[in-house]
């Protein structure tokens, strides 16, 4: 009984630190020196770092920094302190120079890759992680990224945009999940439905931490969209889908992983086309159907 009790009261010693440490992370000196306000969704606090400096096009079409262009950085609390997950958007030029800044503050890098194929500049992606004191990782993440050409002064307040030229009801309908518009791009995540871990610790497959399927839709006119993303799968589900999209006309532009220690060990297939945008929404479902989706 002795050791029962003592268990359960290291449990509870446990859950408070958690709490304490949760409560005790300094968001508001987080946000200058990040120098922007988050996304808060339940403990992690988003940060967004769109490429907006950059004119990328791909195939004739101009991409919108939401569509493929959106770098973020997600801080959650840990045990102990706070742990971070990004992926920075940069040229080529400015991969090392951002890498040894990264090391330098002790953070790790987990993935180099392109996400999309033909496009003028070529983007990278790197990926970031770490675990520390939250206003350390933000001054070293920031340092980093001051080594690209990262826009970093605090953003505007974006003007109001029109309408999306896209049947957005019918896109929701077929791909079995409510989207929603941003600067231009209607996105739309979906989740996966088996626990995902860290290092020991949970993180929601529906979060904000890029661990849902990502699919992204950027009107082109005439009932066209150019769409980009990338699905999360466990390895026996790759080749399912790159056979699905395929078959739905859409390219397959990388498979990679982000991440070093997650568990279940996942992938990301990146994808691309311009086309009708139902058809392709059409594809997309086909796709999504091989996979172990959250049911909505």
């Amino acid at each position: 009984m002795r050791a029962l009790f003592s268990a359960f009261l290291g449990g509870l010693i446990l859950v408070s630190t958690t709490l304490a440490n949760a409560q005790d992370i300094d968001w508001q000196t987080v946000d200058s020196t990040l120098g922007r306000k988050p996304a808060v969704s339940g403990d992690v606090h988003r940060y967004g770092f769109p490429r907006n400096d950059l004119k990328v096009t791909l195939d004739g079409v101009s991409i919108a920094p939401a569509l493929a262009l959106g770098g973020w950085l997600a801080f959650k609390p840990d045990h102990g302190g706070t742990m971070v997950m990004g992926d920075l958007v940069l040229l080529d030029t400015e991969i090392n120079p951002v890498m040894s800044k990264l090391i330098e503050g002790g953070l790790e890098v987990t993935a180099i890759h392109n996400h999309l194929l033909r496009a003028t500049p070529a983007t990278f992606y790197l990926h970031v992680g770490g675990h520390g004191d939250a206003v350390k990782l933000a001054s070293t993440l920031h340092d980093a990224l001051a080594q690209s050409k990262t826009p970093l002064a605090t953003p505007t307040t974006a003007a109001a945009t029109s309408p999306l030229d896209l049947d957005t009801a019918q896109i929701d309908q077929i791909i079995g999940a409510k989207g929603h518009a941003n600067a231009g791009v209607y996105q739309i995540g979906v989740a996966r439905r088996e626990e995902i871990t860290m290092e020991g610790m949970a993180i929601a497959p529906a979060g904000p931490m890029g661990l849902a399927t990502g699919i992204n839709f950027q009107p082109t006119g005439g009932g066209k969209a150019a769409i980009t993303g990338d699905f999360v799968l466990t390895g026996d589900e790759v080749n399912p889908v790159v056979k699905a999209l395929r078959s739905g006309g859409i390219e397959v532009t990388a498979i990679h992983s982000h991440m070093l220690e997650e568990q279940p060990r996942l992938y990301f297939v990146h994808f691309w086309a311009n086309d009708d945008a139902i058809k392709l929404a059409q594809g997309l479902r086909s796709a999504i159907d091989k996979t172990a989706r959250r049911a909505n």
